[in-house]
């Protein structure tokens, strides 16, 4: 009957050797299957197709009194099932069927794939895109102040060579690059008499500049469902380990880890580089620094890594 339909068949005596000529055969778009039989039955048969051929169709063969049986089938993956004795015709119409709609299933999985790969690289180039130009923005507040052109590269460069101590790999460093990178964008808020301003700053103007925090992580927002690493960085990258940074007073492990990193990374350059109010101190002095503020500002494990990543004081601060 199969046959007549222009298709070709193979045939199996048992469960056991259906699973072995399958193997050999490679992909069958179709088996029709018997439920009782001996050694592995129907059931176990179609178990062991639904997890080693799950693209394959299956329709079962039962008596009317196994109806029940074969709707059990079904809920384990059959397509359908046909009553003995079976009607020609019924046959036909059911073997078409279950071959367009595991046809159907098919094409289905292919569109559906094909779909979140595009909408994964459209996804990807909106990205690259929106951080192109919060690095242009990035890079042109920097260029405004000669006191920290460079700033945020050198950041970066200090935090992932700092990260890759501590074990960072992969997508998780490259987030941290990033919002190394970016962990100040949020001052393109700041006045810049408070910016440049030489002399200690009034609660009002530290009030001021705390702000850059948070705006920084609404500017960076279209990055918080896939660099939420970024997002941290840039709000919590001056808190300090007993509650006294801002913007929330975290303490301690409530902390980020990337905003550690960050943090010691920021400091050390900012200690050695010229300031409006300040001039540069020797790295050797930066390095006590981050020494004496361990367990207060500083995660003890970070300053360590930050020392083995930069075991000669000589070599720095860098120059990007």
């Amino acid at each position: 009957m199969i046959e007549g339909q222009g298709l070709s068949c193979l045939e199996a005596g048992s469960g056991e050797e259906a699973l072995e000529l399958l193997a050999k055969s490679g992909e069958v778009p179709l088996v029709i299957s018997d439920i009782h039989m001996p050694g592995l039955d129907g059931m176990q048969l179609l178990q062991e197709l639904m997890q080693r051929h799950p693209d394959t169709a299956v329709i079962m063969l039962t008596a009317v009194a196994d109806v029940e049986t074969a709707v059990t089938c079904m809920q384990m993956g059959a397509l359908d099932y046909l009553a003995k004795p079976v009607i020609i015709d019924e046959v036909r119409a059911r073997v078409t069927k279950a071959l367009e709609k595991r046809e159907l299933t098919l094409q289905n999985r292919f569109y559906q794939k094909h779909l979140e790969l595009r909408v994964r690289e459209q996804s990807r180039r909106i990205k690259e895109q929106f951080v192109d130009a919060v690095q242009t923005l990035a890079h042109a507040l920097e260029a405004k102040d000669a006191y920290t052109r460079g700033h945020s590269k050198r950041v970066s460069w200090y935090a992932v060579k700092t990260a890759v101590v501590l074990g960072w790999t992969g997508d998780a460093l490259e987030e941290l690059r990033l919002g190394a990178e970016l962990h100040d964008i949020g001052k393109i808020g700041t006045r810049e008499a408070v910016l440049n301003k030489p002399g200690p700053l009034t609660p009002e103007e530290f009030q001021h500049i705390t702000e850059h925090t948070t705006l920084g992580e609404r500017i960076l927002a279209p990055l918080a469902r896939e660099s939420p690493r970024v997002l941290k960085i840039v709000r919590s990258h001056h808190e300090r380990l007993n509650g006294s940074g801002f913007p929330d007073g975290l303490r301690g492990d409530a902390i980020p880890e990337e905003a550690h990193v960050v943090a010691v990374a920021d400091a050390f350059d900012a200690m050695t580089t010229n300031r409006t109010y300040r001039t540069l101190r020797p790295a050797t002095e930066a390095l006590d620094e981050l020494r004496r503020c361990t367990g207060t500002q500083f995660d003890a494990r970070v300053v360590d890594a930050f020392l083995r990543a930069f075991p000669d004081p000589a070599k720095l601060p860098v120059s990007l």
